[in-house]
This record gives structure tokens, C-alpha cells and sequence, in this order.
């Protein structure tokens, strides 16, 4: 399990933030990130689209010297409602069901 800063993980997604936004037609997109129960933190985006706002996120693992690790590499969308739908390998996937949901 490779760990890396968490630094290094945000300003990576902060620089795609535009083309994420692009690429999948979003109306507002932004970092999202949660520290759960011990070791297990969450980063993704916080999206609006056609109105509705969804908290997409991947899990990661945090070490002692906080660093995080992926712990799986699969994509969680949670929509307003608190529902979760998990299980997206790609965030082709994550906006394809967004997508379905929304139209």
C-alpha cells in the first residue's frame, strides 16, 4: 500500500477540478473530503448538477503520520436524501448514473 500526503492528493484534484466540471457537464464542482472512525478518511468532489448536489468520494486509509493510502479503489456517490449508491471504478461510471438519475 503506497501512502502519500494528503497535500498531494488534493492539489491533484484541485488542479482537474475544471475539467472535471467540463468534461462532465457539472453546474458547480468542489473537494469533499471526510475523516471517518480511526483510520478511514474520504476524499472525492462535491458536485452540483440540474440541481441536485451529490458528495462523490473514494476511501482512503490514514497512517500515524497522516498520509492516506487507497484502501479501495471504487467510487461512492451519496446523494441529497443520505442514500448511497457504491461500487463505480471510474468517474465515467459515477456521472453515467448521475446522469441517468438526473434525466
Amino acid at each position: 500500500m503506497e501512502y502519500i500526503s494528503r497535500e498531494t492528493i488534493l492539489n491533484h484534484m484541485s488542479a482537474d477540478l475544471e475539467n472535471v466540471m467540463i468534461r462532465f457537464d457539472i453546474d458547480h464542482v468542489g473537494i469533499y473530503e471526510e475523516e471517518g472512525e480511526g483510520e478511514n478518511y474520504y476524499i472525492g468532489y462535491t458536485v452540483k448538477k440540474d440541481g441536485k448536489v451529490y458528495m462523490i468520494n473514494m476511501p482512503f486509509i490514514k497512517n500515524d503520520k497522516n498520509e492516506l493510502a487507497v484502501a479501495e479503489q471504487t467510487w461512492t456517490i451519496q446523494g441529497e436524501n443520505g442514500k448511497e449508491r457504491k461500487g463505480f471504478k471510474t468517474l465515467d461510471e459515477v456521472f453515467e448514473s448521475i446522469n441517468h438519475r438526473t434525466h
